[in-house]
């Protein structure tokens, strides 16, 4: 029978030297907070129950964040006393609980589900009591070392204040992950106060395990980047890019390729086909879906959206919450609103705007647009500078055009209003009344040529002049 998992992430530091009021764990990495990217690697091995340990100022906006993750407990460290008591703190919130406990930082973002499954595998093949992580590293100052004996035995982590001047040269750290079974929770109560700084050490567990007699092990890795922690500012800056990077290179495995690796932006929860292009400055957010053999070109942003294959998205365009069907053409400078469906092969062109509204297969509004709460059928033809004219100061109306219609430029088409199949607008009208199918629609006034008028207004301007010159 395989044994029970559940995990602790201690997340209850305060961050000062963050310089923010933002609980540190909740700075944003590619648009998802830190602490995001640590819950997802521990919810991978799908522990029965995990447990965030939150400080008492930072619990409320902590808890607000991961408030719709399942199967997450919080527990609330009221004083700041050292990760060995933040670990009691989490541990209480298992009353009961027997099997093995996984434990790591909240501030641990690039952590890779396969190193903790390893950590896992390593654990339960040595029968350990406890395992912790390590990590080689040529910049150990500010980590806790892996003190081993003559025969290169592991017998204690230090802390980096607590070295001898021998020992600070010692390039093999501690990672802050640790897996502990049920025999050592009792042994929690054995950590004693730092004398110079007045807190518990979780690292202190590791001595105590080996001295009551269990097995303790360590398991080293030789890639230090997924254990960096973030405790300025820049350190943020460096993981997210070593985050994008990862995201990237990724991709590229996919048969995803880019113009600049360096100069995009994608979030974790993006999902892109094999085939797709992606140009310098394109953004990717939230819920994101691009299908195969897509071109995205520079300076696009894309959020929340469903986009279908062979689709081109050019220039400066901006597509949220919204469905691109296959084939279709977007851009350059088209913005795409929340509740838009192009159809396939619709095309959008430069400078028109679609908000809430369903274009037809086919149809084209290639120019200087706006189409706002409208339902436009097949192969409709929408002429340069047509409007919808959906809101009557109080509320929104809709505009519906159907198949085959013909819309002239500069048409305002003032909604509720409908234009029937297979009808023409002609150019420059105000269309207030529903149009019959296959029916001509117009509103302009009879054009007038009034001959030698130019000449005419010459010369009473001459007369003028000379009358004020006199």
């Amino acid at each position: 029978m395989s044994r029970r998992l559940a995990a602790v992430i201690l997340a209850g530091g305060e961050g000062t030297r963050m310089r923010s009021r933002l609980p540190k764990v909740l700075h944003r990495l590619l648009g998802l907070p830190m602490i995001h990217y640590v819950v997802e690697a521990v919810t991978s091995l799908a522990p029965e129950k995990a447990v965030v340990v939150v400080g008492r100022k930072s619990g409320k906006a902590i808890r607000e964040v991961l408030s719709g993750v399942d199967g997450l407990a919080f527990a609330v460290q009221r004083r700041p006393l050292g990760t060995g008591n933040a670990l009691k703190t989490g541990l209480s919130a298992l009353k009961g609980f027997r099997g093995d406990l996984i434990v790591l930082n909240g501030d641990t973002p690039l952590i890779r589900p396969e190193t903790l499954r390893k950590l896992l595998s390593r654990h339960r093949r040595g029968k350990n009591a406890l395992t912790i992580c390590s990590f080689t590293t040529t910049e150990p100052g500010g980590y806790g070392r892996i003190i081993r004996d003559r025969s290169g035995k592991a017998v204690a982590i230090r802390e980096e204040r607590d070295l001898s001047r021998e020992e600070k040269s010692i390039d093999e750290v501690n990672s802050g992950i640790y897996l502990l079974n049920e025999t050592v929770f009792p042994l929690l109560g054995k950590i004693r106060k730092n004398p110079a700084k007045g807190e518990y050490y979780v690292t202190d567990l590791f001595g105590i395990v080996l001295r009551s007699g269990l097995r303790a092990g360590v398991l080293k890795m030789d890639d230090d980047e997924e254990f960096s922690g973030i405790n300025t500012k820049n350190d943020l800056l460096r993981v997210q890019s070593i985050l994008r990077q990862r995201i990237v290179r990724g991709w590229v495995e996919r048969d995803v390729f880019f113009i600049d690796e360096e100069r995009v932006y994608i979030q974790p929860s993006v999902r892109i086909g094999p085939g797709t292009t992606i140009y310098p400055n394109v953004f990717m957010e939230g819920i994101t879906v691009i299908g195969e053999d897509c071109m995205i070109f520079p300076n696009v942003r894309i959020r929340d959206s469903w986009i279908g294959d062979n689709v081109v998205v050019k220039d400066s365009s901006v597509i949220e919450d919204a469905e691109v069907h296959d084939n279709v053409e977007a851009g350059p400078f088209a913005r795409i609103r929340p509740g838009s469906i192009l159809m396939e092969s619709a095309r959008i062109g430069n400078f028109v705007e679609i908000k809430k509204s369903v274009i037809g297969v086919g149809t084209k509004a290639q120019h200087l647009s706006y189409i706002g709460d409208a339902e436009i059928g097949r192969d409709v033809n929408i002429g340069a500078g047509t409007i919808t004219c959906n809101y009557d100061g109080v509320k929104k109306h809709r505009t519906v055009i159907e198949d085959g219609v013909f819309i002239g430029s500069d048409s305002q088409l003032v909604a509720p209003v409908r234009i029937g199949k297979g009808a023409y607008v002609g150019a420059g009208s105000t269309i207030t009344r529903d149009v019959r199918p296959e029916s001509l629609a117009l509103t302009r006034s009879r054009q007038k040529e009034i001959r030698g008028w130019t000449r005419e207004k010459s010369k009473k301007a001459g007369r003028k002049k000379r009358k004020s010159g006199s």
